[in-house]
């Protein structure tokens, strides 16, 4: 029988992926290698966005199945995250990528990452994700194995999972917008657009070529080829928003990396 409960820690609760903590001294961590490839980046030679939202997915993947949880990498969907970019990666840098475990709900994770590189590249990252059953597909406890692997590196530390951006932009503030589809080459084994793919968005409509941070949050799954309409405003503000449902899919808030 396990010694560490599967329920969360008691202690207050703090606001799920708007903190960046530290390496822990105790408990798991997983490393590893990735080089940048020539279409990760922009014609100025920077790492996109959607790009390290897909290193940070896969670093993910692979310690899960280090830690014999193959099972794991199709029962979690991410709900919100921050990336913190202080030096941009570059065109076939070799990257180092750090990843634990820095927060829990019951039925939900924290999952913070920190990438650097041979070029001085300085990223830092922590996203919610739900845990999912892989039959009923909703949320469910990640149970007691996931606990004994992960919960020592947290030091109990306990997050919530909500979304804190707004749902629509401020009454009255003045907004652009454009339409943007998927491609069917977005889409993963869920079927939906890919958690990755919704950072192209930002990429399409904001600047973010100096360093900065980004917020993302995704409210509700989409299907490539949906016509969908991408409002921003002059704050950093960006709303992906179901042009049929008129439901709000993902929203965006960029911010100067000092912040």
């Amino acid at each position: 029988m396990s010694l560490i409960s599967s329920d969360p820690p008691s202690g207050a609760v703090e606001p799920g992926a708007s903190t960046l903590t530290g390496e822990p001294i105790e408990g798991r961590t997983f490393s590893t290698t990735r080089r940048v490839s020539i279409d990760d980046c922009t014609s100025t030679g920077r790492m996109e966005f959607d790009a390290i939202g897909r290193f940070l997915q896969d670093v993910g993947n692979d310690d899960t199945d280090d830690a014999g949880f193959q099972e794991l990498g199709f029962a979690w969907v991410a709900r919100r995250a921050l990336i913190k970019v202080e030096s941009f990666p570059t065109t076939r840098s070799l990257l180092e990528l750090t990843t634990w475990a820095s927060g829990t709900g019951r039925r939900w994770a924290e999952r913070r990452t920190s990438i650097r590189g041979d070029d001085g590249a300085h990223v830092d990252a922590a996203a919610i994700w739900i845990h999912l059953d892989p039959v009923s597909g909703k949320p469910t406890p990640w149970g007691e194995e996931f606990a004994a692997t992960y919960l020592p590196a947290t030091a109990g530390r306990r997050v919530d999972a909500r979304l804190r951006l707004p749902k629509n932009p401020s009454e009255g503030a003045t907004t652009q917008s454009e339409p943007w589809s998927f491609r069917k080459t977005d889409s993963d084994a869920y079927g939906h657009v890919n958690n990755a793919a919704y950072l192209a968005v930002a990429e399409e409509f904001l600047d973010l070529e100096e360093p900065c941070s980004l917020e993302i949050e995704w409210r509700s799954p989409t299907q490539a080829g949906s016509s969908l309409t991408a409002h921003t405003d002059d704050d950093g503000g960006l709303w992906l928003v179901d042009d049929e449902s008129g439901e709000t899919r993902a929203v965006f808030c960029r911010s100067a990396a000092t912040d």
